[in-house]
């Protein structure tokens, strides 16, 4: 690791708060993850942590043609990058069902598909889909125990599989299952606990396959997952946080030797006495959903965060520290992926310069 990697030459030209990106930092985290799954075969990665489309086409580059994504407009982002394959993982609702149709009609060179968990979505995408003569591709989205979308893995998801299968403008693409849940920094533990409640999802595709319907595949697990993932069969795995990385998963999984990629430019705005600074990371530059603390200053040590509010990050210092007002400051966020929607552009950074900016095309919902 080189000391001290993050810094930027003229850094006080830089308006703060601002987020910098580090390409090669990226590029050595997309090799580490086409490592991990054994080639890209079966990576199909999400890209709601960068949302960038320049990011995508280092992926590209690479030979990667399947990605996932969570929202209209990083689907649209990828069909306009030329991405083969998107898995548009979150179950569309009213007019949204409609414009999901319409990017399958935008751009018939992408094959665009999305999950469902329910009879009435099903019965809603059929229609939809039979109005624009179009066949609409699906996953079941199950719930092995993250307890956020899905449906469970018992006969009736079994049963809302058939419903796909024989709807007249549907076509059944697999199982897509999802499970954020298993955080274990331990990866013994973390691999008994995915192969474990994984075991559901087997008898599952054994039981729709037992009515005569081929599950063809199964896409599996996030960053913390994908390399137990990885090793089965007939799986994709759906990586994402791995291509910046951030510092509470750098904390929790050291046998995942991803790079930071992605550091805030903040300052001291404020020294309103001897024992306290703030920084100007408030709530609208940086993740604030966590308990503290909310980031990871590089630069600063031994400071404690007290206050979070939509400017300001209040932290508690020493004394005699010499720390005045100006006074650059750089950070990596525990929460990477709302982070960067924060942001309109990112600033590129090699060897230490500013190179450049991405723009961050879907930070939007709405395509």
């Amino acid at each position: 690791m080189v000391k001290d990697w993050y810094r930027i030459n003229n850094v006080e030209n830089i308006l703060s708060p601002s987020l910098v990106v580090f390409p090669e930092r990226i590029e050595a985290n997309i090799k580490l993850m086409i490592q991990i799954a054994g080639g890209t075969d079966i990576l199909r990665p999400h890209i709601k942590t960068h949302k960038i489309a320049e990011i995508i086409n280092m992926q590209l580059d690479h030979g990667i043609t399947k990605f996932k994504c969570a929202t209209l407009s990083e689907a649209e982002l990828l069909a306009k990058c030329n991405a083969k394959d998107v898995l548009l993982a979150m179950q569309m609702t009213g007019i949204g069902v409609y414009n999901f149709i319409e990017l399958v009609s935008k751009y018939p060179e992408t094959k665009f598909s999305t999950i469902v968990d329910n009879k009435r979505s099903i019965v809603k995408f059929n229609e939809a889909s039979k109005i624009s003569s179009i066949k609409a591709s699906l996953w079941l989205d199950i719930n092995n125990g993250n307890n956020r979308t899905g449906i469970s893995p018992t006969n009736e998801a079994a049963l809302l599989y058939r419903d796909i299968h024989q709807s007249s403008n549907l076509i059944v693409k697999g199982l897509h299952v999802y499970d954020g849940h298993i955080r274990d920094s331990d990866i013994n533990i973390r691999k008994d606990k995915c192969d474990l409640q994984f075991e559901k999802v087997i008898e599952l595709k054994e039981e729709i396959e037992s009515l005569g319907i081929e599950v063809k595949k199964i896409v599996a697990g996030g960053t913390p997952t994908f390399p137990i993932h990885s090793k089965r069969d007939n799986i994709e795995v759906s990586p994402g946080t791995s291509l910046l990385w951030d510092e509470r998963y750098g904390g929790l999984f050291k046998d995942l030797n991803f790079l930071h990629a992605g550091v805030l430019i903040g300052a001291v705005i404020s020294r309103p006495s001897e024992d306290v600074i703030c920084l100007n990371f408030g709530h609208k530059s940086v993740a604030s959903e966590m308990e503290f603390p909310r980031l990871k200053l590089l630069n600063m040590k031994n400071f404690k965060q007290i206050s979070h509010s939509e400017e300001h990050l209040v932290c508690k210092c020493d004394k005699g520290d010499n720390i005045n007002v100006g006074d650059i400051c750089y950070a990596i966020p525990m929460h990477i992926c709302p982070t960067v929607p924060k942001y309109k552009k990112v600033l590129t950074v090699v060897d230490n310069e500013v190179t450049g900016q991405w723009l961050v095309a879907a930070r939007d919902y709405n395509n």
